[in-house]
């Protein structure tokens, strides 16, 4: 079987890509405590070690807020790291799968971006994962750069799992209504990547894998459709709602404006991002952002 090599497996989406690509490829999956993204060595040897076909990244620094006081970490993980990843795939002759983030633009475009639009990041999460982008471009080795967005799932942390957590306690909830983006859920992620690897087949392919190769770049991949934070917890709260087993009671959501709710980093006011070109070049779409929330729910609720 072809073998892939997944960073970040610890995390939402990394797992998520590990536990689908099970019995669809050989797995090698690395979290944070065998892999140490800060660590350039080590990096290359657990690249050389694997000797894969395909190396999925789905490590990265997230922490937006904290990013802004803890720059060099942010700096290593997000923008050294994703080089260091691309020279040794382009070494092992391994294709990369590369996530970054729809904070790299500004938010003042007011519909949805595109791959070609100007980039402004308005803190440090977005600069440093745009010179991750730029570092893998740079490097050589085929791959494929996914954009994402608002990233959310039955496990980790994030999002949904906050909202639900504070309607456990009963108080009314202020939620900013002012920035509006796509939630994407990290099973949509990915289902779309395992759909990317495989073409179709019930496995890995090294067919897949060239057709990749041949359009290697840079792509937006995030749920259709969009909403503001303060319509995500609440569309959270209604699908919990409609769910079996048991009664939820929705919690009253409170819209405010982000000058009501500050924080340390600033977030683009508009940052949906059209996936028409990850779908015309490979006839992969993620789906509605409220169809992936219905699943993450569901799978939540199954434990």
């Amino acid at each position: 079987m072809t073998r892939v090599l997944v960073t970040g497996a610890g995390g939402q989406v990394g797992a998520a890509v590990a536990r689908l690509l099970a019995g669809r490829a050989e797995v090698i999956a690395h979290g944070r405590a065998t892999l140490d993204l800060a660590n350039p060595a080590q990096i290359e040897a657990r690249v050389r070690e694997a000797s894969p076909r395909v190396v999925v990244n789905a490590a990265a620094y997230t922490a937006v807020d904290r990013a802004e006081s803890d720059a060099q970490t942010a700096q290593a993980v997000n923008a050294a790291a994703p080089g260091v990843i691309a020279r040794a795939c382009r070494a092992a002759g391994a294709l990369l799968v590369h996530f970054s983030t729809d904070y790299v633009f500004d938010g003042t475009k007011g519909m949805p971006y595109v791959e070609d639009d100007a980039t402004n990041p308005l803190g440090v999460y977005g600069l440093t994962k745009l010179e991750g982008e730029r570092a893998v471009a740079a490097s050589g080795c085929p791959h494929l750069i996914l954009r994402t967005a608002w990233v959310y799932g039955p496990a980790g942390k994030n999002f949904m799992l906050t909202m639900l957590r504070l309607a456990a306690q009963g108080a009314p909830i202020r939620v900013v209504d002012d920035q509006r983006g796509a939630p994407t859920s990290s099973l949509q992620i990915a289902r779309s990547v395992v759909a990317l690897l495989t073409a179709g087949e019930s496995h890995v392919s090294d067919e897949a894998i060239g057709r990749l190769e041949n359009r290697s770049g840079l792509y937006h991949a995030t749920a259709a459709g969009e909403t503001t934070w303060h319509g995500f917890a609440t569309e959270i709260f209604a699908e919990r709602a409609r769910q079996p087993g048991g009664a939820f009671k929705v919690p009253t959501v409170e819209p405010i404006p982000t000058r009501d709710y500050p924080t340390p980093a600033k977030r683009p006011a508009y940052s949906v991002l059209s996936s028409a070109k990850l779908e015309q070049a490979f006839g992969v779409r993620l789906g509605d952002w409220r169809a992936g929330l219905a699943e993450a729910i569901s799978v939540l609720g199954r434990g």
